[in-house]
């Protein structure tokens, strides 16, 4: 889960806005801004999505928000990146706590995105979602903190499918991956966290005006996939995609497929203006 290297390093430039939020420029051409999940790594994009987008001949924006900030605080986050950096309404793509973010920027500050993929979201609470904030409230609020072996053991039961963690192969490199998170406590590496508990904003939904795509991941313990699809069904216009084989990092799990989508979605969108639609 390393990011890239060599000519791809070479295009990335790191920056921070007046108000201090950190950010990485990778590439150039028409920017599309992603938006991590809880725990807030940038370079959870870098393995997968950043060369992929790039090699399409976009600039690509990540930034870091940390695992304490919440849905309120990370739209505010983007929304000062946004406007910091003077870039056109432009596509977002959201992840989790980063797509509940971005739908609230949606319902907020249209003028500022020309389209978003909402992957891993959701518009309301439930009973699940809400009893695992519930947990992992109270699991900070005591203090525990479980040996590294048992940390990761959980997030890999959380973020995973039965069909990754049928293959021996690949659950132990995820395994040796959480593992290593747990060790430096460094979770905004890898692994998204449960989301406090949510607003009921299926009905606000309705007021979203700009082409949407949402991604639910068919295996998702932390975003169930019905969930995504409400929000699809209640954004006029909106499409939904559902990925099998996939948990709640279903974008790092099955990447090609994700990215296709991505892909394909962002090539409907009109361009961006002529005069300030590329990024260097």
């Amino acid at each position: 889960m390393t990011g890239p290297t060599g000519a791809a390093d070479a295009a990335r430039k790191k920056g921070r806005t007046p108000g201090g939020q950190a950010y990485t420029l990778h590439g150039t051409g028409e920017p599309v801004l992603l938006v991590a999940g809880s725990g807030g790594t940038g370079r959870i994009w870098e393995r997968h999505q950043v060369p992929a987008l790039t090699a399409a001949g976009r600039a690509v924006i990540t930034f870091d928000h940390g695992p304490a900030t919440g849905a309120a605080e990370l739209t505010g986050a983007i929304r000062e990146l946004v406007t910091a950096l003077a870039l056109p309404p432009c596509p977002l793509v959201g992840h989790s706590l980063g797509a509940l973010a971005v739908q609230e920027l949606l319902l907020t500050d249209p003028h500022l995105v020309s389209g978003a993929v909402l992957a891993a979201t959701r518009g309301r609470p439930d009973p699940v979602g809400e009893a695992l904030a519930r947990a992992e409230a109270a699991y900070a609020e005591a203090g525990i903190q479980l040996p590294p072996e048992c940390e990761a053991l959980v997030r890999l039961v959380q973020n995973l499918s039965p069909r990754t963690l049928a293959d021996e192969a690949a659950a132990a490199e995820w395994l040796d991956l959480f593992e290593l998170a747990a060790l430096t406590r460094n979770f905004a590496a890898a692994v998204q966290r449960p989301e406090p508990p949510i607003r009921d904003r299926l009905a606000d939904c309705a007021r979203i005006s700009v082409p949407v795509l949402v991604v639910g991941f068919a295996d998702d313990m932390l975003a169930p996939a019905p969930l995504g699809r409400e929000v699809a069904e209640a954004i006029p216009g909106a499409r939904y995609a559902q990925l099998p084989d996939t948990g709640h990092l279903g974008f790092l799990e099955r990447p090609e497929p994700f990215n296709t989508l991505l892909l394909d979605f962002l090539a409907t969108l009109p361009p961006t203006d002529p005069g300030a639609s590329r990024v260097r």
